[in-house]
């Protein structure tokens, strides 16, 4: 299998491969957490955290690891890097860490985190076992602040609300509101609404590339060149 270059591992991990749009992996606490920006960022950075940690750390080992051994020590690696992400947590931002709860925990259990692991960081040096992890991360990451962005927004009509759980007392103030006396729309902000706002964020996607998909079929179109006879019949008088 040929070795894919950096600019082709980042694009995979943002557009072509997002873990969340393409793959579909990790969708439980995606659904779940993506209730404002605050509780998307912060699973986001700690999912960027253990993915970044496992994959140079799975890439180190590579040649050292029998076969039968490999998925749990891929799982061993997976649970220190969460672990310690959440002591990170407990340690500097413990009210968001008290929201996210169980989710934190749960990165263990995340289809995305040791798929990269297995399908990808277990084969290639450590370079690109890095930059796939942190463009898989950050696609992932995107995915999760642009659906937390659009439920707090259809929910409260606020954005940015709480961030000072995330970035301290700084940024008490970031909270805008888009619509004053905004009846709260408890759908948005409960699963059902997280399904919705997850399936539009997919149609948009796909009409993206089949636009993209369009335009390059028109490019590689063939284009007939040179004149063409007209034979003109009829009588000269």
């Amino acid at each position: 299998m040929a070795t894919k270059s950096l600019s082709e591992i980042s694009l995979d991990g943002l557009w072509k491969n997002n873990p969340a749009l393409v793959q579909l992996l990790g969708l439980c606490p995606l659904l779940a957490v993506t209730g404002s920006v605050v509780n998307a960022l912060g699973l986001g950075l700690a999912t960027m955290m253990v993915l970044v940690g496992s994959n140079l750390s799975v890439s180190l080992i590579r040649n050292h690891v029998s076969d039968a051994v490999r998925l749990p020590a891929f799982v061993m690696i997976i649970a220190s890097f969460v672990t310690v992400a959440g002591l990170v947590m407990q340690a500097f931002t413990y009210e968001l860490y008290e929201v996210l709860g169980i989710f934190i925990p749960l990165i263990v259990t995340n289809c995305a985190i040791l798929g990269r692991a297995d399908a990808f960081a277990c084969k290639n040096p450590v370079l690109p076992s890095v930059v796939d992890g942190v463009m898989m991360a950050i696609g992932f990451t995107v995915v999760l602040v642009a659906l937390g962005a659009m439920r707090e927004i259809l929910g409260q009509g606020v954005i940015f609300g709480n961030m000072d759980l995330l970035f301290g007392p700084a940024a008490a103030d970031w909270k805008i509101t888009l619509f004053s006396n905004y009846p709260d729309f408890l759908f948005a902000i409960l699963p059902p609404g997280a399904f919705v706002c997850m399936g539009l964020l997919i149609a948009v996607k796909n009409l993206i590339d089949a636009d993209i998909k369009k335009r390059a079929d028109a490019r590689k179109a063939p284009v007939e060149t040179g004149s063409k006879r007209v034979r003109v019949t009829g009588k000269i008088s």
